[in-house]
């Protein structure tokens, strides 16, 4: 039996080939107009960091735009002499304590947030929001009264609250935003088999939640790094203060120690480069996770 094959569609006919020349108007942008910016821009960038390099590694007195021959006197000096070694100590124990005194709260905070429905909600929010609007130095004098009521004046504990109580509201913001992120049904099968409330959070939410917690501990303890008025304002013993404090120690009104306070500089400046080195990869993460509609 013969079977009768059907003819095969026509094709329709090719419309005009595109020039193989032909590029989008972006592709035609010579590659110069892209490198040249980007090039002066880490310039402008890296030149800063050379210059403190340069002053912090050649001997005093010299002139030479190549740090040769290479001394760490002023490293040395800063340390040992100017108590650099004590304000290190100092402002790593403010910032671990901050990061986490505003981890641990931020999250309790940020949980109820983002799973409990209570009045004036929306309202909380945006006084949270507010509150960042609020510059540090207009509440300096009721803190002070505060903490001389509780007798932490000139103590390392009245700097590390302070600095959490400033730090909460966007911490707070950020986790919520982190743990919207997480289904609600994964808490809910936890509690089906038998879970409690804080059980279910402890083994299903908070590994999930591990980028988002790393991104605001890591920006706790910067802040705790860097700040400089609460520590100036709240010690007044000098084996008490901090490296902002003691680079401050370093200028005077007759003259200015260039070697030594590029050194400190340097000195206070490696600790967060190293920590945001080793966490980029969380960092970035975790500001992509908690990028929600609240």
């Amino acid at each position: 039996m013969i079977t009768e094959i059907a003819p095969a569609p026509e094709r329709a006919a090719p419309g005009p080939a595109r020039p193989r020349g032909a590029r989008r108007a972006w592709d035609e942008v010579p590659r110069w107009h892209i490198y040249l910016p980007l090039s002066v821009y880490l310039l402008f960038t890296l030149i800063p960091f050379y210059w403190i390099l340069l002053f912090a590694l050649r001997p005093a007195g010299s002139t030479s735009l190549v740090p040769w021959p290479m001394t760490f006197d002023h490293f040395e000096k800063v340390w040992t002499e100017r108590s650099f070694g004590l304000y290190f100590q100092n402002s790593v124990l403010v910032g671990v304590a901050t990061l986490v005194l505003t981890t641990v709260v931020a999250l309790a905070g940020g949980y109820a947030l983002a799973r409990f429905d209570f009045r004036l909600k929306r309202g909380f929010m945006l006084a949270l929001l507010c509150s960042q609007f609020v510059p540090g130095a207009l509440l300096l004098v009721p803190l002070f009264q505060i903490f001389a009521e509780l007798s932490m004046i000139n103590s390392l504990g009245s700097v590390v609250i302070a600095e959490t109580v400033f730090q909460l509201p966007l911490s707070m913001i950020l986790i919520s935003g982190f743990i919207k992120n997480v289904p609600p049904s994964l808490e809910e099968a936890a509690w089906v088999d038998g879970c409690s409330r804080f059980s279910a959070f402890r083994i299903v939410v908070l590994p999930l939640l591990r980028p988002g917690l790393i991104a605001v501990g890591s920006f706790a303890f910067v802040h705790a790094w860097n700040h400089f008025l609460f520590a100036l304002m709240f010690l007044s013993d000098q084996s008490k203060q901090t490296i902002p404090v003691g680079l401050n120690t370093l200028m005077s009104s007759d003259s200015v120690d260039l070697g030594a306070l590029a050194a400190g500089g340097i000195v206070a400046a490696v600790p967060v480069v190293i920590v945001f080195a080793f966490i980029q990869k969380w960092l970035i993460t975790g500001f992509s996770a908690g990028a929600v509609k609240g």
